[in-house]
């Protein structure tokens, strides 16, 4: 569909999309809120600083697309594809991720405060801040996520869940994980150097070959936990 008869139909009150093709699309700065696009192809479209808070996203392609600052809190993304897209600065408080490929994905600076991203694929992502802003991940929902390789450099973690998450070789130097729940979760190998987990849940955690130097665990618990030395703790 092209852009501007897009545009023109939703100024006109519609707001059902589903399916459709908007591939390589300008949509800067636009208003689409509570747009249904369900399904729609938007790979490689550049929708920076554009209003979708509240839109259906869900099981869309947004594959290498730029959203530098997009507004998506409420946004319904599950199962979308978000794969090498660039999510900079964006907004995507309480917004549901479960399950989205997010694989390579750039979330720089982004709020992911309360979001639901349960059994996300997040291969790689990046979550380092931005000059201004610390990504933020307070109360997410990660649970069983695939975080394997991801940068958490610096992250905002409180209370988030990352119960039974995958964070293999993961990075979270220096990440703020207060009262963070990683019950089961696999952190082989991971960097946790420096990070604050002041009263996280880490019981049952793998943290095989993890680098710990100067983490914080005060109040910590690591029932059960593997250590990097491979010892059970107790």
């Amino acid at each position: 569909m092209e852009v501007n008869k897009f545009l023109q139909r939703y100024s006109a009150g519609e707001r059902a999309f589903p399916q459709t093709n908007l591939r390589e699309a300008e949509l800067v700065k636009v208003n689409l809120s509570k747009v249904d696009l369900t399904a729609a192809d938007l790979r490689q479209s550049r929708l920076g600083r554009t209003n979708l808070s509240g839109a259906c996203l869900r099981k869309a392609d947004l594959s290498e697309s730029i959203l530098w600052g997009t507004d998506l809190t409420k946004a319904d993304l599950k199962r979308a594809l978000l794969r090498e897209a660039d999510l900079s600065g964006a907004i995507l408080t309480k917004a549901n991720l479960k399950r989205a490929n997010l694989t390579k994905a750039i979330l720089k600076g982004a709020n992911l405060s309360n979001a639901k991203l349960s059994e996300a694929l997040m291969w790689e992502v990046d979550l380092r801040p931005t000059a201004d802003y610390r990504t933020n991940l307070s109360h997410a929902d990660l649970s069983h996520a695939d975080l394997s390789y991801a940068n958490f450099s610096m992250a905002i973690l409180y209370q988030a869940n990352l119960d039974g998450a995958k964070l293999c070789r993961a990075n979270l130097s220096a990440g703020m994980g207060l009262n963070t729940d990683l019950t089961e979760a696999s952190l082989q190998g991971a960097d946790l150097s420096y990070a604050n987990f002041s009263g996280a849940i880490l019981s049952k955690a793998n943290l095989l070959d993890a680098d710990l130097t100067g983490t914080n665990f005060d109040d910590a618990d690591l029932t059960e936990a593997i250590m990097p030395d491979g010892s059970v703790y107790k």
